[in-house]
C-alpha cells in the first residue's frame, strides 16, 4: 500500500504519525523493549500564520542562532537555539537558550509585529532584568510522567498520572475544580457576578 498525504503539514502529520506507528507495529518492523533517543535541535524561531504574517514558532525568548546578525535576513531562515530530547518518539526533555540580549529582543519581537513599547509592557520586569547585564543562560524541563510512562511501558499517559485530567481540565476522581466557597471568595476579594 502506498499513503499520500497532501496540504498543509501541520493538517496531516499527526494522521501520518498514526499510521506509521500502527504500520510498524503490525508488520512487526518497531523494536520493542529498547530505548531509542534523539537530541532534535535547529528549530525555526519563526512561522507564518494562515494570513501570513511572520509570527515565532515556538518560545519567542530563545536566542536566535546568529544573534542579530541573523535576524537581518529572511525571518523564515532564522533558527533558534532550542532543544528537545526524544525517546521512542515522545518528547522528554525541551529547553533552549534565552535571548538575554534586550536588542536582539526587541529586533525578534519587532519581526513578529510587536512593537517596543509592547514588548516593555508585556515583559518589562525580564527586559529590565536583561537590561542590567544578565549573563548567558538556558535551561530544560524535563516531563517525568513521560519518562515513567515509558519506563512503565503504557502506551497512555493517564495511566501514570496519579490525577488525570479530562479534555476540559476536570478531574473527575477528586470532582474538582469545584465552586469556591465564600469564605474563600472572601479571603481573596472576589465576588461572582452571576450571568444575567
Amino acid at each position: 500500500a502506498a499513503f499520500f498525504l497532501g496540504g498543509k503539514p501541520e493538517t496531516f502529520q499527526a494522521v501520518a504519525g498514526r499510521a506509521r506507528n500502527e504500520i510498524g507495529n503490525e508488520l512487526g518492523l518497531t523494536e520493542k523493549d529498547t530505548f531509542r533517543f534523539a537530541w532534535i535541535v535547529d528549530f525555526p524561531m519563526f512561522e507564518k500564520d494562515d494570513e501570513g504574517k511572520i509570527d515565532f514558532s515556538h518560545n519567542p525568548f530563545s536566542m536566535p542562532q546568529g544573534g542579530m546578525e541573523a535576524l537581518q535576513g529572511d525571518p523564515l531562515q532564522v533558527y533558534a537555539y532550542q532543544y528537545d530530547l526524544a525517546c521512542n518518539g515522545y518528547e522528554l526533555i525541551s529547553g533552549g537558550i534565552r535571548n538575554h540580549k534586550p536588542e536582539i529582543m526587541y529586533k525578534a519581537f519587532e519581526i513578529a509585529g510587536y512593537p517596543n513599547d509592547e514588548v516593555n509592557k508585556r515583559f518589562g520586569g525580564m527586559v529590565k532584568a536583561f537590561k542590567y547585564g544578565a549573563p548567558p543562560h538556558g535551561g530544560c524541563a524535563a516531563g517525568i510522567d513521560r519518562i515513567v510512562m515509558l519506563l512503565a511501558d503504557e502506551a497512555n499517559i493517564r495511566e501514570v498520572i496519579m490525577f488525570p485530567m479530562n479534555q476540559r481540565a476536570e478531574d473527575l476522581l477528586m470532582n474538582a475544580p469545584s465552586e469556591p466557597t465564600n469564605e474563600q471568595l472572601r479571603e481573596l476579594h472576589l465576588r461572582v457576578i452571576p450571568k444575567e
